[in-house]
Formats: C-alpha cells, sequence, structure tokens
C-alpha cells in the first residue's frame, strides 16, 4: 500500500503567496487562523521521528478556528499522496480546537510506510472557506495530479489566490523513513527572540509559535521568519550544525502608521482642529498617525464644518471645504412704503411698511429709498436674528 502522510490546513488569501527554497506555501499575510499537523511519533515536531517500511503511521491535525482541512504527503522521491479528502474520509471541515487523526478508530484503511527511503515531509492547508482542489486532486482515485513539492506549491497558489487575505494557513510536519533502526538525524537548537516580543515564528515555512521561542531543528539549511501585525515580517537564513545552539534576534521595524492630510477651505483662513486640537489655518498639509479623525474647521459668520475622515498610511487624504455663511433673520419696519437695498442690491419693498429678509453674518449697509423722503443709510453688524425700526423723514419743499 502507498505510504500517505500530508495535510493540507485552511487556505485563505487575496495576496501574493510565497514558496520558500524548500517548496512550502506561505502565507505572507499575518493571520490568526492557526492549524498544526504532527505524526504519531512525533507529537513535539521534532522532525526526527524514524518510521521502518512496513510500519503504520498516523497523522494528526489540529485547527484553533473553523477551517477546511487538505492534508498531503511527499514522499522522498517527489511522489505526492492525498491523505484529507480521500476517497473514505470526504468530510474535510474541522471545528474549532477540534483534533482528527488518520485513519480514525475504526476506518477501513491504514497507512503503511512503503518507502523510498528518505524525509517525508506532510503538508496541511487550512481555509476559512473551502478550496477549488479538483484540478489538482482527484479524490474518487486517491490521486494527486501533480508531483513534487515545488509543483504543489504552485499549484496551491493557484487555488488560494481568490480566497480573502487572513483566511487561510499552511503547516508541515517532518518524519524519516528507513529500514531497520535507524537513528534519528542528530538535533541543533535553535532559539529566536524579537523586540517587541510575541511575533509569530516560521520555519521552513511551518507555524513553531512566537518569540521567545527555542526548538530543536535538523542541521542544516533553515528559513525563519518573524511576523507581528504592524511591523514588517523579518527573514533570514541560518545555517545549523549537530549540536550547535543558533540564536537568531529579530528588532521588527514598524510599518509606516502616517499619512497625510491635504486641506483647503473657502474662505481661507479658517481654523482647523484634528480631533479637539487646533493645528493650524486652512489651507494646510500635516501628517497624522494612520486611522480614524475628527476634523472641524471654524470661521466667523460660518457655520462650523466637522467630518470624520480616515487616514492612511503612506497616503495623502485631500479634503475641500466650502464653508456655508451663517444667515440671521432681519424685520424692517418703516413708517413708509420703501424699497430695501443690502450691500448695494435691492432686495425688496416694504409692504405696510414692514419687509422681512435674510442676511448673512456680517456687517453690512442697509439703505431704504422711499420717493418724497431722505433716503436713509445705515450700517448693520449682524450676529443674529434682529427687529429694526425706522422713522424716515419728508424731505422739505
Amino acid at each position: 500500500m502507498r505510504k500517505l502522510l500530508l495535510a493540507v490546513l485552511g487556505l485563505g488569501a487575496a495576496l501574493a503567496q510565497e514558496i520558500n527554497p524548500q517548496g512550502i506555501i506561505v502565507n505572507p499575510v499575518p493571520t490568526d487562523l492557526e492549524v498544526q499537523v504532527w505524526v504519531d511519533k512525533d507529537p513535539a515536531k521534532r522532525g526526527n521521528a524514524v518510521y521502518r517500511i512496513g510500519e503504520s503511521i498516523y497523522i494528526y491535525v489540529r485547527v484553533n478556528q473553523d477551517a477546511y482541512v487538505y492534508l498531503f504527503n511527499i514522499n522522498a522521491d517527489g511522489r505526492i499522496d492525498p491523505i484529507l479528502p480521500n476517497p473514505y474520509e470526504r468530510d474535510n471541515f474541522l471545528r474549532a480546537g477540534e483534533t482528527r487523526r488518520f485513519p480514525p478508530e475504526g476506518a477501513r484503511y491504514r497507512y503503511t510506510i512503503t518507502g523510498p527511503e528518505g524525509e517525508d515531509r506532510i503538508l496541511a492547508v487550512a481555509s476559512r472557506r473551502p478550496l477549488s482542489v479538483a484540478e489538482i486532486l482527484d479524490v474518487e482515485r486517491g490521486e494527486v495530479r501533480v508531483q513534487g513539492w515545488e509543483g504543489l506549491a504552485r499549484a496551491l497558489s493557484i487555488v488560494v489566490k481568490p480566497v480573502p487575505a487572513r483566511d487561510w494557513v499552511t503547516d508541515v510536519a517532518r518524519y524519516y523513513v528507513g529500514r531497520g533502526e535507524a537513528p534519528p538525524p542528530a538535533e541543533a537548537t535553535l532559539e529566536v527572540d524579537s523586540s517587541p516580543r510575541g511575533a509569530e515564528v516560521y520555519v521552513d515555512g511551518g507555524r513553531e509559535g512566537r518569540t521567545p521561542l527555542s526548538l530543536a531543528v535538523r542541521p542544516g539549511r533553515h528559513e525563519v521568519e518573524l511576523r507581528l501585525p504592524g511591523y514588517a515580517p523579518y527573514r533570514a537564513a541560518v545555517n545549523a550544525r549537530p549540536g550547535e545552539r543558533v540564536r537568531v534576534f529579530a528588532r521588527l521595524v514598524p510599518l509606516p502608521r502616517e499619512g497625510t492630510l491635504v486641506l483647503e477651505a473657502r474662505p481661507e483662513g479658517a481654523e482647523v482642529y484634528v480631533d479637539g486640537r487646533l493645528v493650524g489655518r486652512a489651507p494646510l498639509s500635516l501628517s497624522l498617525e494612520a486611522g480614524l479623525h475628527e476634523v472641524r474647521l471654524l470661521a466667523p459668520g460660518y457655520a462650523e464644518y466637522r467630518a470624520r475622515v480616515e487616514v492612511r498610511p503612506e497616503e495623502t487624504l485631500r479634503l475641500s471645504v466650502e464653508l456655508v455663511p451663517l444667515r440671521a433673520t432681519l424685520e424692517v419696519y418703516v413708517n413708509v412704503e420703501a424699497r430695501v437695498f443690502l450691500d448695494g442690491e435691492e432686495v425688496g419693498r416694504t409692504r405696510g411698511g414692514y419687509l422681512r429678509l435674510e442676511a448673512p453674518f456680517g456687517e453690512h449697509e442697509l439703505t431704504l429709498v422711499a420717493p418724497g423722503y431722505r433716503t436713509l443709510v445705515q450700517t448693520l453688524q449682524v450676529s443674529g436674528d434682529r427687529v429694526l425700526r425706522f422713522q424716515m423723514v419728508p424731505l422739505r419743499r
């Protein structure tokens, strides 16, 4: 019977996928979705489990959130066997916190090691939504249509392309196939730390935990990646020798957190407040921390302008504001019928000695004209509703 060992857990990403030098597909976007895959002889995922040809093997997988899981076993010679889904296990949906074993108790099939000798790997892909794997996986026949790590990784990178960012993740388990009692490979110790701490640590594409972290690794070259929201990913390659302790320390670099707000207003000179603080007068340009901000503009004689804007990192937001003049109601009473002018423009005639009109806040010149009466001119300071009473004087004959 063929040797099947490979788990694919929750995929999900709209951004470009990465394929590391060992052909493992990796989501470059930090995500809170996690998947873990391991074999029965290596629950600690040290990568030193040894299986003899003819021996049975059990694969375990667990997710921290509801996800669709896909498992594949990559043999030392590049052949790929499907673990999940398979002709006997088509349900690949796991609940949050669920651990599933393959084959399960009472299954009608089992996985037996057949060779060739060498290192085998199990790939797990987890996704919050089902993946369209029909082009690469024939579930009915239990066959994968691509071969080799790189071929599988490239095929999966196409499959996950439609999935939103942060909705998929991968993990890898390793084990060794040998005849007789082949000793496990010698180990080295990898110690990873960061500033700030709490960054997710990926070694050769598989998530190992968060900093600070110490773990056993096989001798040789390893790709180490640290991810922390708000910081640029950190990547390093290390070469570990048997019995050696390799230390990796990453001083993570914050991603740009500022954007630019360019604000213009009419009339110019309005006071500009951002989040309650006076920052200047329009027009102006200023740098702001990325996120939501409250913008207020104040100018005498104009209604207050208030808006909530979102500034994005390394982007410029342009805001153009036309302030609305404040207006007051003027009630004009005159002892005669008169034509009424405001700032040189006729605005109406009194009827029964009365006219109601509106005027913007500020200083205005009011003029009353009536046949046989002296023209009346008066300067007004309008800052609210007013009642105005005038007595026009007849011309002397």
